[in-house]
């Protein structure tokens, strides 16, 4: 299972969400490749950057941060108002080596069916979910679909990874949602769950899974989960 440490950005800064909420900001650094280099030298491989800008307002707005990133040697995967081809293509160029949509691969499901046709194993779907609803538009607004029916739908667009985040886990330091990532993986997904991790048990119960991968953030940033020995944790569940 791979570990992939959090980078959500705010106005240029490194931030945690608690739920989700913007007005519920906490700033951990000023500079994202700083960083980016600070986990690239625990071992990190892969980092998720997250656009809260861009997820809020509907286009990037942080792309210069994925150079940053891939600078330090590290593989990015980026989402946050990626709603358009253009807007792929672009976090393509900038050098994601994966890119992550939502609002509108939930909302235009012939929109993802082509997405996954042009760029296939790149396009990672994002399935954001609250008492049981996936959410949209930076998760601010219910999509009428339950977290599975949004997975098998896209699945059969074509998507093949899908990253589940629990919101009301999300930043809350809560645990992770283990019945959610279990049943949608049994659907033949290859999921990256995200939301709740606090320490080393939460990495090795998801790696128990058998799930692709883990985004953990505020734990990192707080010093409660040493990277090195998440990354540990992750390899040994795998």
């Amino acid at each position: 299972m791979t570990v992939l440490p959090a980078v959500d950005l705010m106005e240029g800064r490194v931030v945690r969400l608690v739920r989700g909420e913007f007005s519920r900001a906490t700033e951990y650094a000023a500079d994202p490749g700083a960083v980016a280099r600070r986990w690239r030298s625990q071992g990190a491989e892969w980092v998720h950057v997250v656009d809260l800008d861009g997820a809020r307002e509907g286009s990037p707005r942080h792309l210069h941060a994925v150079r940053e990133v891939k600078a330090a040697g590290l593989r990015v995967q980026y989402g946050g108002g990626l709603r358009d081809e253009k807007a792929v293509q672009r976090a393509l160029d900038a050098g994601a080596d994966r890119v992550v949509v939502g609002t509108r691969a939930l909302l235009d499901p012939g929109w993802l069916q082509a997405l996954c046709a042009r760029w296939g194993d790149r396009v990672v779907v994002a399935v954001d979910v609250r008492a049981g609803v996936a959410r949209v538009r930076g998760w601010t607004e219910p999509s009428g679909l339950t977290a599975e029916v949004a997975a098998r739908q896209a699945l059969a667009c074509g998507a093949q990874r899908l990253l589940v985040t629990d919101v009301d886990a999300d930043g809350a330091l809560a645990g992770p949602n283990l019945a959610l990532y279990r049943g949608l993986a049994a659907l033949g997904a290859r999921v990256l769950a995200s939301g709740g991790v606090r320490d080393v048990a939460d990495v090795r119960a998801l790696a128990s899974l058998r799930l692709e991968g883990v985004v953990v953030g505020r734990a990192l940033y707080e010093g409660r989960l040493p990277l090195p020995e998440a990354l540990r944790a992750a390899r040994e569940g795998a």
